[in-house]
């Protein structure tokens, strides 16, 4: 038995140049088997050439890409999910540490100084970043584009704020200078209050080698530290232990070595303590490190941009993959659409 033949090849229509899939009625080409399984007969025939209308199989399916085909990259999609994964159980012990610092804490010393304490700040930042990774997490595991586009603006949004208030901050030196200025009396003010404010103005100071926010007698501001006749307190007229001048050779910290020095003139006092203020000391360490702290600014930027860019990428694979599904839906109900 002879077996039919018919000739084929793309079609040459305006309104039928699908390229292997769909109905595309072939030209007359090229000479194959008619039983080839890569075609299929077309119920429609055109009296010109009935014998070689035929429409093309994809390979596993009707659609353009066939029904095994994904437009989602799986490196894109595990990357991001690993990649929010890893910042996701940092933020976990951000959270924890933070909690575990806050109930350490005395009630009402917590109450008076919770702008600036750490532990607050730990948790806050430790939460936002829970939150938003979590989307990234789910969002890219379960290829959901609600959750993806939330993890996007998300990082977009800090990514800006950073942005601004790093262009703020240099446009507006004077302003930020006495912002940070209103922070270190405060936390001067409230220095006895919280041990993790106190253990920071310590090691500031030390790090610095300063004392104060302009001058060692700033420390005044305190409760404990004020001059006033009426302080009843031991370290009256005094600074911390952190204000004065270090011996190397010194085995044992003597905590009262700052007593008394708010009473002393600068000169007095500048033998036994720092007199300059940690203020002037920040922002001459700021003008002398301007590419470390570049270099960390851009370490921080890199991450988030990867993570815009990684979701970005996935959302619009996945988009694609919809419209595949959907084209593929409609050739299974109607094969000749």
């Amino acid at each position: 038995m002879e077996t039919p033949l018919a000739y084929v090849g793309d079609s040459q229509e305006e309104d039928a140049n699908e390229d292997c899939g769909g109905n595309v009625t072939l030209t007359a080409w090229s000479l194959i088997e008619a039983t080839d399984p890569k075609f299929v007969w077309s119920p429609e025939t055109t009296p010109e050439h009935p014998e070689i209308n035929l429409v093309r199989r994809a390979a596993g399916g009707l659609g353009p890409h066939g029904d095994d085909f994904s437009f989602v990259s799986p490196v894109v999609k595990y990357v991001l999910f690993f990649f929010n994964m890893l910042f996701w159980m940092i933020s976990m012990v951000m959270v924890a540490v933070g909690v575990y610092a806050r109930l350490l804490k005395h009630a009402e010393a917590a109450m008076a100084c919770l702008a600036v304490d750490p532990a607050i700040l730990l948790v806050v930042v430790g939460v936002l970043t829970f939150l938003i990774t979590f989307c990234g997490c789910v969002g890219s595991l379960r290829e959901n584009i609600c959750l993806l586009q939330t993890f996007s603006i998300c990082l977009t949004i800090i990514f800006l704020l950073q942005l601004a208030a790093g262009v703020l901050g240099f446009v507006f030196s004077d302003k930020a200078r006495g912002k940070v200025s209103e922070i270190i009396n405060g936390a001067i003010v409230h220095y006895r209050d919280d041990l993790d404010l106190q253990n920071l103005i310590d090691f500031g100071q030390k790090e610095f080698s300063c004392c104060g926010g302009v001058s060692y007698k700033d420390w005044s501001q305190n409760m404990y530290f004020n001059c006033t006749t009426t302080n009843p307190s031991r370290e009256r007229c005094s600074v911390p232990f952190s204000c004065c001048l270090r011996d190397d050779g010194e085995a044992v910290i003597n905590t009262m070595c700052g007593q008394g020095m708010q009473a002393m003139s600068y000169l007095e006092a500048s033998a036994f303590i720092y007199t300059n203020g940690c203020i002037d000391k920040l922002v001459n360490w700021i003008h002398s490190n301007l590419f470390l702290l570049g270099g960390i600014a851009l370490g921080l930027a890199v991450p988030q941009l990867v993570g815009i860019l990684l979701a970005q990428i996935l959302i619009n694979q996945i988009r694609d993959q919809i419209k595949l599904q959907l084209y593929n839906q409609q050739h299974r109900a109607d094969p000749w659409y």
